[in-house]
Protein backbone atom coordinates (compact mmCIF):
# COMPACT_ATOMS: atom_id res chain seq x y z
CA UNK A 1 0.00 0.00 0.00
CA UNK A 2 1.48 3.33 -1.10
CA UNK A 3 0.04 6.29 0.80
CA UNK A 4 0.35 9.74 -0.80
CA UNK A 5 0.03 12.91 1.26
CA UNK A 6 -2.01 15.60 -0.48
CA UNK A 7 -1.05 19.07 0.79
CA UNK A 8 -2.82 22.42 0.62
CA UNK A 9 -1.47 24.01 -2.58
CA UNK A 10 0.02 27.48 -2.73
CA UNK A 11 -2.63 29.50 -4.58
CA UNK A 12 -0.80 32.80 -4.80
CA UNK A 13 2.33 34.64 -3.71
CA UNK A 14 0.79 36.29 -0.64
CA UNK A 15 -1.81 33.64 0.24
CA UNK A 16 -0.81 31.64 3.30
CA UNK A 17 -4.02 29.77 4.17
CA UNK A 18 -7.36 28.66 2.76
CA UNK A 19 -10.74 27.59 4.09
CA UNK A 20 -12.20 24.18 3.27
CA UNK A 21 -15.61 24.70 1.65
CA UNK A 22 -16.58 21.22 0.52
CA UNK A 23 -15.15 17.72 0.28
CA UNK A 24 -16.15 15.96 -2.94
CA UNK A 25 -14.77 12.64 -1.70
CA UNK A 26 -14.97 10.79 1.60
CA UNK A 27 -12.75 8.05 3.07
CA UNK A 28 -13.20 4.89 1.05
CA UNK A 29 -14.13 6.72 -2.17
CA UNK A 30 -12.20 6.22 -5.40
CA UNK A 31 -10.57 9.33 -6.87
CA UNK A 32 -9.10 9.75 -10.33
CA UNK A 33 -5.97 11.67 -11.29
CA UNK A 34 -6.82 15.41 -11.52
CA UNK A 35 -10.37 14.80 -10.29
CA UNK A 36 -11.61 17.50 -7.92
CA UNK A 37 -11.12 16.38 -4.32
CA UNK A 38 -12.28 19.50 -2.48
CA UNK A 39 -13.27 23.15 -2.87
CA UNK A 40 -11.37 25.83 -0.97
CA UNK A 41 -11.74 29.56 -0.46
CA UNK A 42 -8.97 32.16 -0.26
CA UNK A 43 -10.29 35.59 0.60
CA UNK A 44 -13.09 36.04 -1.99
CA UNK A 45 -12.00 33.48 -4.57
CA UNK A 46 -13.21 29.87 -4.54
CA UNK A 47 -10.97 27.24 -6.14
CA UNK A 48 -11.00 23.51 -6.81
CA UNK A 49 -8.15 21.30 -5.61
CA UNK A 50 -7.61 18.22 -7.79
CA UNK A 51 -6.03 14.98 -6.67
CA UNK A 52 -2.40 14.55 -7.70
CA UNK A 53 -2.81 10.75 -7.89
CA UNK A 54 -5.44 8.13 -8.59
CA UNK A 55 -6.44 5.84 -5.75
CA UNK A 56 -8.66 5.45 -2.70
CA UNK A 57 -9.12 8.23 -0.15
CA UNK A 58 -8.03 6.88 3.22
CA UNK A 59 -8.16 9.96 5.45
CA UNK A 60 -9.41 13.57 5.48
CA UNK A 61 -7.47 15.64 8.00
CA UNK A 62 -9.63 18.78 8.03
CA UNK A 63 -13.35 19.46 8.25
CA UNK A 64 -15.51 21.92 6.30
CA UNK A 65 -14.88 25.55 7.40
CA UNK A 66 -11.45 24.70 8.83
CA UNK A 67 -8.73 27.22 7.96
CA UNK A 68 -5.70 25.34 6.65
CA UNK A 69 -2.17 26.76 6.20
CA UNK A 70 -0.51 26.36 2.83
CA UNK A 71 1.63 23.23 2.72
CA UNK A 72 -0.28 21.36 5.44
CA UNK A 73 -1.33 17.76 4.68
CA UNK A 74 -5.10 17.81 4.06
CA UNK A 75 -5.78 14.24 2.92
CA UNK A 76 -4.14 10.87 2.34
CA UNK A 77 -4.71 8.67 -0.68
CA UNK A 78 -3.83 5.01 -1.17
CA UNK A 79 -2.33 4.99 -4.65
CA UNK A 80 -1.35 1.29 -4.56
CA UNK A 81 1.96 0.45 -6.20
CA UNK A 82 1.47 2.97 -9.00
CA UNK A 83 2.46 6.03 -6.97
CA UNK A 84 5.35 7.04 -4.81
CA UNK A 85 4.91 7.11 -1.06
CA UNK A 86 5.11 10.88 -0.62
CA UNK A 87 4.05 13.60 -3.02
CA UNK A 88 7.07 14.94 -4.90
CA UNK A 89 8.08 18.59 -4.82
CA UNK A 90 6.35 20.86 -7.32
CA UNK A 91 9.27 21.03 -9.73
CA UNK A 92 9.56 17.21 -9.85
CA UNK A 93 5.83 16.75 -10.39
CA UNK A 94 5.78 19.24 -13.23
CA UNK A 95 8.73 17.57 -14.91
CA UNK A 96 7.21 14.11 -14.53
CA UNK A 97 3.68 15.06 -15.61
CA UNK A 98 3.85 18.03 -17.99
CA UNK A 99 0.52 17.06 -19.53
CA UNK A 100 -1.49 17.69 -16.34
CA UNK A 101 -2.68 20.97 -14.87
CA UNK A 102 -2.53 19.98 -11.21
CA UNK A 103 -1.59 22.79 -8.79
CA UNK A 104 1.94 22.94 -7.46
CA UNK A 105 2.50 21.55 -3.98
CA UNK A 106 5.11 22.45 -1.43
CA UNK A 107 6.52 20.94 1.72
CA UNK A 108 4.80 21.21 5.09
CA UNK A 109 5.20 24.64 6.70
CA UNK A 110 7.93 25.44 9.18
CA UNK A 111 7.08 27.57 12.22
CA UNK A 112 8.63 30.97 11.55
CA UNK A 113 9.87 33.62 13.89
CA UNK A 114 7.76 36.75 13.86
CA UNK A 115 7.84 40.24 15.20
CA UNK A 116 5.54 43.21 15.09
CA UNK A 117 2.02 43.13 13.64
CA UNK A 118 0.93 39.93 11.94
CA UNK A 119 -1.76 39.10 9.43
CA UNK A 120 -4.83 37.46 10.98
CA UNK A 121 -7.53 35.63 9.03
CA UNK A 122 -11.16 36.79 9.43
CA UNK A 123 -11.89 33.56 11.32
CA UNK A 124 -9.15 34.23 13.91
CA UNK A 125 -10.29 37.85 14.28
CA UNK A 126 -13.89 36.74 14.80
CA UNK A 127 -12.88 34.29 17.52
CA UNK A 128 -10.74 36.98 19.18
CA UNK A 129 -13.68 39.40 19.14
CA UNK A 130 -16.06 36.83 20.63
CA UNK A 131 -13.61 35.93 23.40
CA UNK A 132 -12.69 39.53 24.23
CA UNK A 133 -9.07 39.12 23.16
CA UNK A 134 -7.43 42.47 22.37
CA UNK A 135 -4.97 42.96 19.52
CA UNK A 136 -2.15 43.37 22.05
CA UNK A 137 -3.08 40.03 23.60
CA UNK A 138 -3.46 38.42 20.17
CA UNK A 139 0.08 39.48 19.25
CA UNK A 140 1.41 37.43 22.20
CA UNK A 141 -0.21 34.14 21.12
CA UNK A 142 2.41 31.80 19.58
CA UNK A 143 1.50 30.89 16.01
CA UNK A 144 2.09 27.49 14.45
CA UNK A 145 0.91 28.49 10.99
CA UNK A 146 3.02 29.48 8.01
CA UNK A 147 5.40 32.34 8.89
CA UNK A 148 4.28 32.17 12.52
CA UNK A 149 0.64 32.97 11.83
CA UNK A 150 -1.99 32.25 14.46
CA UNK A 151 -4.30 29.46 13.29
CA UNK A 152 -7.79 28.55 14.49
CA UNK A 153 -6.30 25.76 16.59
CA UNK A 154 -3.77 28.15 18.18
CA UNK A 155 -6.37 30.65 19.34
CA UNK A 156 -8.83 28.00 20.54
CA UNK A 157 -6.04 26.36 22.56
CA UNK A 158 -5.17 29.75 24.04
CA UNK A 159 -8.81 30.39 24.96
CA UNK A 160 -9.11 26.97 26.59
CA UNK A 161 -5.95 27.48 28.65
CA UNK A 162 -6.99 30.99 29.64
CA UNK A 163 -10.37 29.86 30.94
CA UNK A 164 -8.81 27.09 33.06
CA UNK A 165 -6.37 29.42 34.81
CA UNK A 166 -7.48 30.81 38.22
CA UNK A 167 -8.80 34.32 38.11
CA UNK A 168 -6.52 37.00 39.55
CA UNK A 169 -8.18 39.88 41.34
CA UNK A 170 -7.27 43.12 39.61
CA UNK A 171 -7.20 46.53 41.28
CA UNK A 172 -10.18 48.72 40.53
CA UNK A 173 -9.40 51.18 37.75
CA UNK A 174 -11.29 54.02 36.18
CA UNK A 175 -12.85 53.02 32.84
CA UNK A 176 -10.81 54.01 29.81
CA UNK A 177 -12.30 54.57 26.38
CA UNK A 178 -11.33 51.76 23.99
CA UNK A 179 -9.69 52.64 20.68
CA UNK A 180 -12.12 53.16 17.80
CA UNK A 181 -10.78 50.13 15.91
CA UNK A 182 -11.31 47.78 18.90
CA UNK A 183 -14.82 49.12 19.52
CA UNK A 184 -15.76 48.61 15.86
CA UNK A 185 -14.23 45.15 15.76
CA UNK A 186 -16.04 44.14 18.93
CA UNK A 187 -19.32 45.36 17.46
CA UNK A 188 -18.80 43.39 14.27
CA UNK A 189 -17.68 40.22 16.03
CA UNK A 190 -20.30 40.28 18.79
CA UNK A 191 -21.82 36.79 19.03
CA UNK A 192 -25.34 36.59 17.66
CA UNK A 193 -26.52 34.87 20.86
CA UNK A 194 -25.73 37.95 22.97
CA UNK A 195 -27.57 40.35 20.68
CA UNK A 196 -31.23 41.08 21.39
CA UNK A 197 -33.67 39.09 19.27
CA UNK A 198 -35.14 41.38 16.63
CA UNK A 199 -38.82 40.96 15.88
CA UNK A 200 -39.87 41.69 12.30
CA UNK A 201 -43.38 42.70 11.41
CA UNK A 202 -45.18 42.96 8.11
CA UNK A 203 -44.41 41.13 4.89
CA UNK A 204 -40.68 40.42 5.02
CA UNK A 205 -38.22 37.91 3.59
CA UNK A 206 -35.10 36.99 5.55
CA UNK A 207 -32.06 36.01 3.48
CA UNK A 208 -28.84 34.86 5.12
CA UNK A 209 -25.72 36.47 3.68
CA UNK A 210 -23.56 34.15 1.63
CA UNK A 211 -19.89 33.62 2.48
CA UNK A 212 -18.60 36.28 0.09
CA UNK A 213 -21.06 38.91 1.32
CA UNK A 214 -19.98 38.20 4.91
CA UNK A 215 -16.34 38.68 3.91
CA UNK A 216 -17.16 41.93 2.10
CA UNK A 217 -19.14 43.22 5.09
CA UNK A 218 -16.31 42.42 7.49
CA UNK A 219 -13.72 43.97 5.16
CA UNK A 220 -15.72 47.19 4.77
CA UNK A 221 -16.35 47.65 8.50
CA UNK A 222 -12.69 46.99 9.33
CA UNK A 223 -11.61 49.48 6.68
CA UNK A 224 -13.79 52.24 8.16
CA UNK A 225 -12.51 51.37 11.65
CA UNK A 226 -8.89 51.40 10.46
CA UNK A 227 -8.73 54.45 8.19
CA UNK A 228 -10.19 57.92 8.81
CA UNK A 229 -11.85 58.41 5.42
CA UNK A 230 -11.90 61.72 3.55
CA UNK A 231 -13.39 62.12 0.07
CA UNK A 232 -12.55 64.85 -2.45
CA UNK A 233 -14.46 65.55 -5.67
CA UNK A 234 -13.74 67.09 -9.05
CA UNK A 235 -15.05 66.87 -12.62
CA UNK A 236 -13.38 66.34 -15.95
CA UNK A 237 -14.29 67.19 -19.53
CA UNK A 238 -13.72 63.86 -21.32
CA UNK A 239 -15.16 64.93 -24.70
CA UNK A 240 -11.87 64.26 -26.52
CA UNK A 241 -11.71 60.74 -25.05
CA UNK A 242 -15.32 59.95 -25.98
CA UNK A 243 -14.91 61.11 -29.59
CA UNK A 244 -11.55 59.37 -30.00
CA UNK A 245 -12.87 56.07 -28.64
CA UNK A 246 -15.97 56.23 -30.86
CA UNK A 247 -13.70 56.63 -33.87
CA UNK A 248 -11.03 54.12 -32.86
CA UNK A 249 -12.88 51.24 -31.15
CA UNK A 250 -13.81 49.49 -34.42
CA UNK A 251 -10.32 49.46 -35.97
CA UNK A 252 -8.81 48.66 -32.54
CA UNK A 253 -10.91 45.52 -32.10
CA UNK A 254 -10.31 44.45 -35.70
CA UNK A 255 -6.54 44.79 -35.31
CA UNK A 256 -6.03 43.41 -31.80
CA UNK A 257 -9.14 41.31 -31.18
CA UNK A 258 -9.95 43.26 -28.01
CA UNK A 259 -12.85 45.57 -27.21
CA UNK A 260 -11.67 49.06 -26.28
CA UNK A 261 -13.54 50.26 -23.19
CA UNK A 262 -13.01 53.49 -21.29
CA UNK A 263 -11.35 51.65 -18.39
CA UNK A 264 -7.83 51.15 -19.85
CA UNK A 265 -7.87 54.74 -21.17
CA UNK A 266 -8.65 56.03 -17.70
CA UNK A 267 -6.03 53.70 -16.20
CA UNK A 268 -3.34 55.30 -18.40
CA UNK A 269 -4.10 58.71 -16.90
CA UNK A 270 -4.29 57.37 -13.34
CA UNK A 271 -0.96 55.56 -13.67
CA UNK A 272 0.76 58.71 -14.96
CA UNK A 273 -0.53 60.63 -11.94
CA UNK A 274 0.51 57.95 -9.44
CA UNK A 275 4.06 58.36 -10.77
CA UNK A 276 3.81 62.07 -9.89
CA UNK A 277 2.31 61.40 -6.44
CA UNK A 278 3.89 58.13 -5.19
CA UNK A 279 2.51 58.56 -1.67
CA UNK A 280 -0.92 57.67 -3.08
CA UNK A 281 0.51 54.22 -3.84
CA UNK A 282 1.47 53.11 -0.34
CA UNK A 283 0.33 51.34 2.82
CA UNK A 284 0.86 51.87 6.54
CA UNK A 285 2.66 49.42 8.84
CA UNK A 286 2.55 50.79 12.37
CA UNK A 287 4.46 54.07 12.15
CA UNK A 288 6.14 53.12 8.87
CA UNK A 289 4.89 54.25 5.48
CA UNK A 290 5.50 51.56 2.85
CA UNK A 291 5.70 53.19 -0.59
CA UNK A 292 5.05 50.61 -3.30
CA UNK A 293 7.37 50.84 -6.29
CA UNK A 294 5.10 48.60 -8.37
CA UNK A 295 1.77 50.02 -9.52
CA UNK A 296 -0.84 47.26 -9.31
CA UNK A 297 -4.29 48.60 -10.17
CA UNK A 298 -7.32 46.91 -8.66
CA UNK A 299 -10.54 47.20 -10.68
CA UNK A 300 -13.70 46.76 -8.64
CA UNK A 301 -15.95 44.37 -10.58
CA UNK A 302 -19.57 43.43 -9.92
CA UNK A 303 -20.36 39.72 -10.09
CA UNK A 304 -23.63 38.24 -11.40
CA UNK A 305 -24.53 37.43 -7.80
CA UNK A 306 -24.43 41.12 -6.90
CA UNK A 307 -21.25 40.72 -4.85
CA UNK A 308 -18.12 42.71 -5.57
CA UNK A 309 -14.60 41.49 -6.28
CA UNK A 310 -11.39 43.37 -7.08
CA UNK A 311 -9.10 41.64 -9.59
CA UNK A 312 -5.68 43.27 -9.93
CA UNK A 313 -3.67 44.29 -13.00
CA UNK A 314 -0.09 43.62 -11.90
CA UNK A 315 2.67 46.03 -12.99
CA UNK A 316 0.13 48.19 -14.78
CA UNK A 317 2.72 50.96 -15.21
CA UNK A 318 4.73 48.76 -17.58
CA UNK A 319 1.85 48.21 -20.04
CA UNK A 320 0.59 50.23 -22.98
CA UNK A 321 -3.05 50.71 -23.96
CA UNK A 322 -3.16 47.37 -25.75
CA UNK A 323 -1.73 45.47 -22.78
CA UNK A 324 -4.07 47.22 -20.34
CA UNK A 325 -7.06 46.43 -22.58
CA UNK A 326 -6.16 42.74 -22.71
CA UNK A 327 -5.78 42.53 -18.94
CA UNK A 328 -8.96 44.49 -18.21
CA UNK A 329 -11.04 42.33 -20.55
CA UNK A 330 -9.49 39.05 -19.39
CA UNK A 331 -9.99 39.78 -15.69
CA UNK A 332 -13.53 41.10 -16.20
CA UNK A 333 -14.51 37.99 -18.16
CA UNK A 334 -12.89 35.70 -15.59
CA UNK A 335 -14.78 37.45 -12.79
CA UNK A 336 -18.14 37.18 -14.57
CA UNK A 337 -17.57 33.47 -15.27
CA UNK A 338 -16.20 32.64 -11.80
CA UNK A 339 -12.81 31.76 -13.32
CA UNK A 340 -10.59 34.09 -11.29
CA UNK A 341 -7.57 32.50 -9.65
CA UNK A 342 -6.71 33.31 -6.05
CA UNK A 343 -3.62 35.29 -7.09
CA UNK A 344 -5.73 37.48 -9.41
CA UNK A 345 -7.09 39.42 -6.43
CA UNK A 346 -3.81 39.81 -4.51
CA UNK A 347 -1.19 42.54 -4.41
CA UNK A 348 -3.23 45.60 -5.36
CA UNK A 349 -1.70 48.97 -4.49
CA UNK A 350 -4.46 51.32 -5.72
CA UNK A 351 -8.10 50.62 -6.58
CA UNK A 352 -10.47 52.16 -9.13
CA UNK A 353 -14.24 51.64 -9.02
CA UNK A 354 -16.49 52.71 -11.90
CA UNK A 355 -19.75 53.68 -10.21
CA UNK A 356 -20.83 55.26 -13.50
CA UNK A 357 -21.44 51.75 -14.86
CA UNK A 358 -24.65 51.74 -12.81
CA UNK A 359 -25.62 55.32 -13.67
CA UNK A 360 -24.24 57.03 -10.55
CA UNK A 361 -22.94 60.58 -10.93
CA UNK A 362 -20.39 60.10 -8.15
CA UNK A 363 -19.63 58.00 -5.08
CA UNK A 364 -17.77 57.91 -1.77
CA UNK A 365 -15.98 54.55 -2.01
CA UNK A 366 -14.47 52.69 0.96
CA UNK A 367 -10.71 52.12 0.89
CA UNK A 368 -9.57 48.62 -0.01
CA UNK A 369 -7.20 47.84 2.88
CA UNK A 370 -4.25 47.99 3.26
CA UNK A 371 -4.22 50.60 0.48
CA UNK A 372 -4.62 54.29 1.30
CA UNK A 373 -6.79 55.55 -1.56
CA UNK A 374 -9.55 54.52 -3.98
CA UNK A 375 -10.83 56.46 -7.00
CA UNK A 376 -14.46 56.39 -8.14
CA UNK A 377 -15.43 57.27 -11.72
CA UNK A 378 -18.94 58.60 -12.31
CA UNK A 379 -21.16 58.26 -15.35
CA UNK A 380 -20.27 60.30 -18.45
CA UNK A 381 -23.09 62.74 -19.24
CA UNK A 382 -23.57 65.54 -21.75
CA UNK A 383 -23.90 68.92 -20.07
CA UNK A 384 -23.81 72.57 -21.23
CA UNK A 385 -20.47 74.04 -20.16
CA UNK A 386 -18.86 77.46 -20.45
CA UNK A 387 -15.73 77.34 -22.63
CA UNK A 388 -13.14 80.07 -22.91
CA UNK A 389 -12.16 80.88 -26.51
CA UNK A 390 -10.09 83.56 -28.21
CA UNK A 391 -13.36 85.29 -29.12
CA UNK A 392 -14.79 85.12 -25.62
CA UNK A 393 -16.78 82.67 -23.54
CA UNK A 394 -19.23 80.32 -25.25
CA UNK A 395 -21.64 77.66 -24.06
CA UNK A 396 -21.10 74.22 -25.59
CA UNK A 397 -22.34 70.67 -25.02
CA UNK A 398 -19.53 68.62 -23.51
CA UNK A 399 -19.11 65.08 -22.16
CA UNK A 400 -18.51 65.53 -18.42
CA UNK A 401 -17.59 63.08 -15.66
CA UNK A 402 -17.30 63.44 -11.89
CA UNK A 403 -14.35 61.84 -10.09
CA UNK A 404 -14.11 61.21 -6.34
CA UNK A 405 -11.13 60.08 -4.31
CA UNK A 406 -11.48 58.55 -0.85
CA UNK A 407 -8.20 58.49 1.06
CA UNK A 408 -6.72 57.56 4.42
CA UNK A 409 -6.23 60.84 6.29
CA UNK A 410 -3.50 59.28 8.43
CA UNK A 411 -1.25 59.29 5.36
CA UNK A 412 -2.89 61.43 2.69
CA UNK A 413 -3.64 65.02 3.62
CA UNK A 414 -6.26 67.08 1.84
CA UNK A 415 -3.68 68.91 -0.22
CA UNK A 416 -2.14 65.69 -1.53
CA UNK A 417 -5.52 64.02 -2.15
CA UNK A 418 -6.94 67.04 -3.97
CA UNK A 419 -3.74 67.58 -5.97
CA UNK A 420 -3.68 63.97 -7.15
CA UNK A 421 -7.37 64.07 -8.08
CA UNK A 422 -6.97 67.35 -9.97
CA UNK A 423 -3.97 65.90 -11.78
CA UNK A 424 -6.05 62.93 -12.95
CA UNK A 425 -8.78 65.26 -14.22
CA UNK A 426 -6.23 67.40 -16.07
CA UNK A 427 -4.65 64.29 -17.61
CA UNK A 428 -8.05 63.19 -18.92
CA UNK A 429 -8.90 66.64 -20.29
CA UNK A 430 -5.55 66.91 -22.09
CA UNK A 431 -6.05 63.63 -23.94
CA UNK A 432 -4.74 63.91 -27.50
CA UNK A 433 -7.68 63.29 -29.89
CA UNK A 434 -5.24 62.71 -32.74
CA UNK A 435 -3.17 60.00 -31.07
CA UNK A 436 -2.69 56.66 -32.75
CA UNK A 437 -3.28 53.35 -31.03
Amino acid sequence: MAIVDLVMPKMGESIMEATVLKWHKQPGDQVKLDETLLDIATDKVDSEVPSSVAGVVTELLYKVNDVVPVGAVIARIDAGGAAQAVAAPAAVQQAAKPQTAAPQYQAAPVVAEHSGARFYSPLVLNIAGKEGISMAELEKIPGTGNEGRVTKKDILTYVAERTTQPAVQQPVQQPVAAPVQQVAAAAVNQPAASQPQVQFTGNVEIIEMDRMRKLIADHMVRSKATSPHVTSFTEADVTNIVKWRDRIKGPFEKKYGEKLTYTPIFFEAIINCIRKFPLINCSLDGNNIIIKKDINIGMATALPTGNLIVPVIKNADTKNLIGLSKDVNALANAARNNKLKADDTQGGTFTVTNVGTFGSLMGTPIINQPQVAILALGVIKKRPMVLETADGDVIAIRHMMYLSLSYDHRIVDGSLGASFLTSVANELEQFDPNRQF
